[in-house]
């Protein structure tokens, strides 16, 4: 049965000021939903058998204007469903609408996603995100009034057209028409644009995927790596040391997820922490290697909240931001110091990456069940991977982690 809608003066609880609440209502089979519109009238000023604002009444365009808005919304909604042959009842409408996204044009699409991103501190993928905007208004001379339905085909082939003159390289147009299909997808997800206009069923963004150079090294290149004496060397090339060979015996955890590591994470001989990037639950247990690092950097007078490594403070990093910046600084430095070490191995590009491919690789090469570590781990489908990982057992992960030495 289809609902109605209608905007009614709600005279059963009347507010502190004596006003009464506008209220919308939702009706279907003897099922009624509340909703209130956000304004108020004393209740002269409501000509309850017309359902409507008195002449006299204050506001009275406004309030008229905001009750069609909002009876019209109801209204498209009910229609598209009705029309998709969807089921609904009030209570499914209101939630609906009070979660859609406020977002009509491409622009303001994206900085809604980032701007959730921000706020629930995944600062890293909205950086993916804000650089595929300032792409796409860079090719569009700034404009940011363009529909989702503008981005057809041929638009697509002149942005790619224009990536390459600019000379991107396959993995950067892949991550951006990626990322700007993403943001559609969310767009037809809340009623933004119709699947009709989609383009990306016929224009294939997979032709863009290119085999990256493998980054593993050998066991052997690890040994040599934990072995060298850099207690004559900076400072930073030591913390570079350990915190790439803490991240190959750690389960290939990655630069951020160390830098965020706190003592608090370590209960009876293993690490518990969450995935920054997938916010997935992650556990290993610790070699006697990695546990050395760990006391290597603990104070004596140590507390559960403090960072276990010397990269971020919190006194100094209170907010997800300079965290953030912390880590993104820290990171190229080590990188940097790695690439030293590397060349005193005989190992070209040496990255805190290579540490954690490697992990995956010595285990696949060692025989260990692929659904445990894939060859892709922290590459093209993390979260994938992460899932098989929390299918298993601590102690199939423990017994595979055994080949590591």
């Amino acid at each position: 049965m289809k609902a109605s809608v209608e905007v009614i003066c709600y005279k059963v609880r009347p507010l502190k000021n004596g006003e009464f609440p506008l209220m919308l209502r939702v009706t279907q089979a003897r099922k009624r939903k509340y909703v209130s519109i956000g304004m108020s009238l004393q209740e002269k000023f409501w000509d309850f058998d017309k359902n409507k604002p008195k002449r006299n009444c204050p506001n009275k365009e406004k309030i008229e204007k905001l009750i069609a808005t909002k009876v019209t919304e109801y209204n498209t909604l009910i229609l598209d469903l009705t029309t998709d042959q969807r089921e609904y009842t009030p209570e499914t409408l209101v939630n609906t609408l009070n979660n859609k996204v406020q977002a009509r044009t491409v622009d303001e699409m994206y900085n809604h996603i980032i701007g959730n991103l921000r706020k629930n501190g995944k600062l890293g993928n909205a950086g993916v995100y804000n650089y595929s905007l300032n792409s796409i208004r860079e090719f569009s001379l700034g404009s940011r009034s363009w529909q989702f339905r503008d981005i057809d085909i041929a638009w697509l082939k002149r942005y790619e057209e224009w990536l390459k003159k600019r000379g991107c390289r396959e993995t950067t147009i892949s991550q951006l028409f990626r990322t700007l299909r993403s943001v559609y997808n969310k767009a037809i997800e809340n009623g933004i644009v119709k699947r009709d206009y989609y383009p990306f069923e016929k224009y294939k963004i997979s032709r863009f995927d290119v085999s990256t150079n493998k980054r593993a090294i050998t066991k052997e290149d690890i040994y040599k790596i934990r072995e060298l004496d850099l207690s004559k060397k900076p400072l930073y090339m030591q913390l570079a040391q350990d915190m790439f060979i803490f991240s190959y015996f750690g389960a290939g955890i990655n630069f951020s997820d160390i830098a965020l590591l706190q003592f608090k994470h370590i209960k009876d001989g293993r690490v518990y922490y969450t995935r920054k990037k997938t916010s997935k639950q992650v556990n290993f247990m610790l070699n006697d290697i990695a546990q050395g690092i760990i006391y290597k950097y603990a104070s004596p007078f140590y507390d559960d909240e403090d960072y276990i490594f010397p990269i971020l403070d919190l006194t100094t990093h209170k907010t997800e931001q300079q965290r953030h910046d912390r880590i993104h600084k820290s990171l190229k430095k080590v990188n940097r110091e790695l690439c030293k070490i590397g060349g005193m191995i005989g190992v070209c590009n040496l990255t805190t990456y290579v540490a954690r491919h490697t992990f995956a690789t010595v285990l696949k090469r060692s025989g260990v069940n692929i659904a445990i570590i894939s060859e892709s781990l922290g590459h093209s489908d993390l979260s994938t991977t992460q899932i098989y990982l929390d299918s298993f057992e601590n102690s199939q992960i423990d017994e595979a982690m055994k080949n590591l030495l």
